[in-house]
């Protein structure tokens, strides 16, 4: 009986456990079910969207980048286009392998340093240390700042020498052909991710930021399929969105003023050694800034100076415009009705507002007509003629003239400027340039008015925008009269009185007298602020200027110079800028006509061409025969390395610096300007510090000297 009971319990406990597996199994099925059907309609596990998973293990999506736009001059020639830069790097890990099984890493130092050296300007020693970084477990290196930006000739170059471990990295940039061209204006760009090789780039100065959406265009998608290990699956379907190539932008420069321009701005940057020098050539008629440059500036390929130039002074700097602020002064007297030639007043010095204001000769000339005020420049005769019309008619016609309002070129940073007026000194100041703060293309915008009967044209550096597809003008800049502050006839007095600037004896401008040319003149003396208060006090510490219109009494041209603080001031001011002032007014009346035509051929920018695995003397000769100067550094006779980079413009009389396949010596500079010695700096790496301005005097390394022994290498310069 009892086993009776123990059968019957063992087959009750079977049942329970049989159907406790039965309702556990059903009980996961229909939970895997539901797990299983949640999953597959909702595509999630766990917060992961298994679709998306998927698609981006076995599918690939990748930018397509937009061309960028090219910026142009005014005839269609290139000024800055799209390029490639290669930044260098070394693999050591010695794991490293081809995709064929061939080793893959840095295996002989010496010979990859050997090599190198000649197109870095890095020395053996250098490349060495970093192929031998401290941490042993590095699987790569690069080489700092002199292995980034390389031109294709150098990546070809090292290429070709067929080093292990050596490889390259292709990344977008931006080429400026024709070297230092209108660079604060035209702008650069950068990478927004430097080392991202699929990295747009954008702009960060000018033309290039103003128009960077533009310029940037719209970037595309690729989509493609590729297998578990990312290799791409054939005739897999690709779904592509194009891209859409920025626009391309052309500017009123004319390359030939604007190249003749450049050059002038350098000779006088190298003799005289300016603080600021802005020069800007603009049609009179339409508005048109046909030519604009500034020292200091920089080489837009290099990057060499742009630490002491990052800005626009054509917009981006205001300053107090000194004596020719005179022409608006005499243009509102006379427009007001308030002008009377004949009158005479004492020159001098003048009391206003508690505040003696005195002639720039301090004397004056005594007794003398208000006609003369404006040819001899005389602060007291600007602030009689202030005075008769009142500071309310003053201040009326500034504002006509646009005075502390943005002309809203096309151009980023511009500055309003500012008047002082609350007291009655800086009321009458204002009548000569001082208690009012301007910027450049402010005052061509005043000054267009006296050129054009009265109406007033907005400076414009644009001339249209072309969409790069269709080639159609998508828009265009055309003349624009942005008010008539002045009656034509009273324009047709302030050019007659411009003329007597430069004609009458007394007049202040005799050295801007261009026989057979018909130039009306204004010249200016404005002082600077001293950060302690008050004016700074020495014979240079002033911003000299000159506005001319060319011819005085019909203009196609207005050019308007400006200099701050010449350091080597060998020279009077007015004979300084005479030296841009006149050719420059030359050139601008003889352009066109075929006389001229050989003359200016001689002056234009030349084009560098490649040197690279040249003889220094066949080097030598190519550069000779271009009209430039050559340097030489180091002991070889084969060209490895060449300062500017074939393709680039320079100046007439510019120095190419050479570096050669052997030991890399030290040159004699002697003669040598700021800017050469940059390029020396550049092509071999020295630690090189200058003193002074000028050309070359005293160097202190020795010519023959190897410069990777040479430590910090001093370059003295003067003025000769």
């Amino acid at each position: 009986m009892k086993s009776e009971n123990k059968l019957n319990k063992a087959r009750r406990n079977h049942k329970i456990v049989g159907f406790s597996i039965l309702i556990v199994t059903a009980l996961f099925f229909v939970t895997a079910i539901w797990r299983f059907t949640s999953i597959s309609t909702g595509k999630h596990y766990n917060g992961i969207n298994l679709e998306q998973r998927t698609k981006m293990k076995y599918q690939r999506t990748s930018k397509v980048n937009a061309k960028r736009g090219d910026i142009l001059d005014a005839n269609g020639d290139m000024i800055a286009g799209d390029s490639t830069i290669y930044n260098i790097y070394a693999v050591l890990d010695k794991s490293s392998k081809t995709s064929d099984g061939k080793k893959d890493y840095v295996s002989n130092k010496k010979k990859t340093a050997s090599v190198l050296s000649k197109y870095l300007p890095l020395s053996k020693k250098q490349i060495l240390k970093y192929l031998n970084p401290e941490n042993k477990k590095a699987y790569q290196v690069e080489f700092g700042q002199s292995g980034r930006g390389l031109s294709i000739e150098i990546k070809n170059k090292i290429k070709k020498a067929d080093l292990s471990g050596i490889h390259f990295v292709e990344l977008p940039s931006r080429s400026y052909p024709n070297g230092v061209f209108a660079t604060n204006l035209v702008g650069i760009t950068k990478a927004d991710n430097a080392n991202d090789e699929n990295s747009n780039i954008s702009g960060v100065m000018g033309i290039e930021k103003y128009f960077n959406k533009l310029l940037t265009g719209k970037n595309g998608k690729k989509i493609n399929k590729v297998d578990s290990k990312g290799n791409e699956l054939p005739d897999s379907q690709v779904i592509e969105k194009n891209s859409v190539d920025g626009s391309n932008i052309y500017l009123t420069l004319n390359s030939r003023i604007q190249q003749y321009t450049e050059i002038l701005a350098q000779n006088i940057s190298d003799k005289y050694a300016p603080k600021n020098l802005q020069i800007v050539v603009m049609n009179a008629k339409t508005g048109a800034i046909e030519a604009a440059t500034q020292r200091p500036t920089f080489n837009p390929t290099t990057g060499k100076g742009i630490s002491n130039s990052w800005r626009d002074t054509l917009v981006e700097d205001q300053y107090e415009p000194g004596s020719v602020m005179k022409i608006l002064t005499l243009s509102a007297s006379i427009d007001s009705g308030n002008y009377r030639p004949n009158e005479l007043y004492k020159s001098g010095s003048v009391e206003v507002g508690g505040r003696t204001i005195n002639d720039w000769n301090n004397a004056g000339w005594g007794y003398i007509p208000v006609s003369e005020a404006f040819p001899r420049s005389s602060n007291v005769g600007m602030v009689h003629l202030e005075e008769e019309m009142g500071s309310k008619t003053w201040m009326n016609y500034m504002k006509k003239f646009g005075i502390s309002k943005k002309t809203n070129i096309e151009l980023p940073g511009e500055v309003a400027g500012s008047i002082s007026y609350k007291h009655a000194s800086d009321q009458a100041m204002t009548a000569f340039g001082q208690s009012v703060n301007v910027n450049a293309v402010q005052m061509l915008q005043a000054f267009s008015a006296i050129a054009n009967n009265g109406e007033m044209i907005k400076p414009h550096i644009i001339q249209k925008i072309v969409d790069p597809l269709t080639g159609k003008t998508t828009k265009s800049y055309k003349r624009e009269v942005v008010g008539t502050p002045i009656k034509a006839s009273t324009a047709k007095q302030v050019q007659n009185a411009m003329r007597q600037v430069v004609t009458k004896n007394y007049g202040t401008g005799l050295v801007y007298n261009v026989p057979g040319i018909k130039v009306g003149v204004k010249t200016g003396t404005a002082q600077i602020a001293s950060p302690n208060g008050g004016y700074m006090t020495g014979s240079n510490n002033y911003i000299f200027s000159v506005a001319g219109m060319i011819p005085y009494n019909d203009p196609n041209y207005i050019v308007y110079v400006t200099m701050k603080q010449p350091q080597q001031m060998t020279e009077s001011p007015e004979r300084i800028l005479s030296e841009v002032f006149n050719p420059l007014v030359k050139r601008l009346v003889s352009q066109g006509k075929a006389s001229s035509s050989a003359a200016d051929t001689g002056n234009q920018y030349v084009s560098i061409p490649s040197l690279l695995d040249d003889t220094t003397t066949d080097a030598v000769k190519k550069i000779k025969q271009l009209g430039l100067l050559s340097g030489i550094i180091g002991t070889g006779n084969k060209v490895v390395q060449q300062i500017p980079a074939s393709g680039e413009k320079v100046m007439p009389g510019q120095r190419i610096v050479l570096l050669t396949n052997g030991a890399m010596t030290m040159p004699d500079l002697t003669g040598w300007s700021k800017n050469d010695v940059m390029k020396f700096a550049e092509v071999t790496g020295a630690n090189v510090t200058t003193k002074g301005d000028g050309y070359v005097t005293d160097q202190s390394v020795e010519k023959g000297h190897v410069i990777s022994d040479s430590g910090k290498i001093i370059v003295t310069l003067k003025n000769q």
